[in-house]
């Protein structure tokens, strides 16, 4: 069984649903490590009420990106991690962190990629007025938001949509896609051949 960690600074909604899957038996992996760079991070504490190792560490006490990568590194390697999911994580990983877990990194971005990468891409969806976005998961790669996909899920905008209704949406859709990658992963059904990654039936 294929040993987890999340990497959060928020609320930990992904996070949550996340655990809840596994509770159901709904992943072939098991979330053992919670890391965060933010100290009040509700995503720690949601992670110690399931009996999950949470830990903060500071960047304020590593000097530069490199050297606070290396950290998380180390502490990834010494928990024998085999799946690193990003959840709500505000950090840019570097080169040496990417490289130091090649396509074992999974990330969950709010639009369909490649529309909208980088910061606030459901605000991005709305201001352009489309009719359709939604949210993708896929292997994280040195480039933002460029890494292959592996699943997407289309969410339709409604009459009337607020950028924090369509939010919502998305979260929920969010909610189901994002266990579903992470299983797909652990039972080595993905396969990366250039940019497409396909699910081996």
């Amino acid at each position: 069984m294929k040993q987890i960690a999340v990497l959060a600074s928020g609320r930990g909604s992904n996070l949550e649903a996340i655990l809840e899957a596994e509770r159901r038996g709904e992943l072939s992996g098991q979330v053992v490590l919670v890391i965060s760079d933010r100290r009040d991070a509700l995503a720690l504490e949601k992670a110690e009420r399931a009996g999950v190792k949470a830990l903060f560490l500071d960047p304020e006490d590593y000097d530069g990106r490199e050297s606070y990568d290396q950290a998380l590194i180390d502490q990834l390697k010494s928990a024998g991690i085999g799946l690193v999911v990003l959840a709500g994580f505000m950090r840019l990983l570097s080169p040496l962190f990417v490289r130091s877990f090649p396509q074992q990194i999974l990330n969950i971005h709010p639009s369909l990629l490649p529309a909208f990468p980088g910061t606030d891409g459901v605000e991005q969806a709305f201001a352009h007025g489309v009719k359709v976005t939604g949210c993708t998961v896929h292997f994280v790669d040195e480039g933002l938001d460029s890494g292959p996909i592996i699943l997407q899920e289309a969410v339709p905008v409604i009459q009337r949509e607020t950028v924090r209704t369509l939010q919502e949406r998305i979260h929920g859709a969010e909610h189901r896609l994002y266990p579903t990658a992470i299983d797909l992963f652990c039972r080595d059904r993905l396969k990366v051949e250039g940019r497409r990654c396909y699910i081996i039936e």
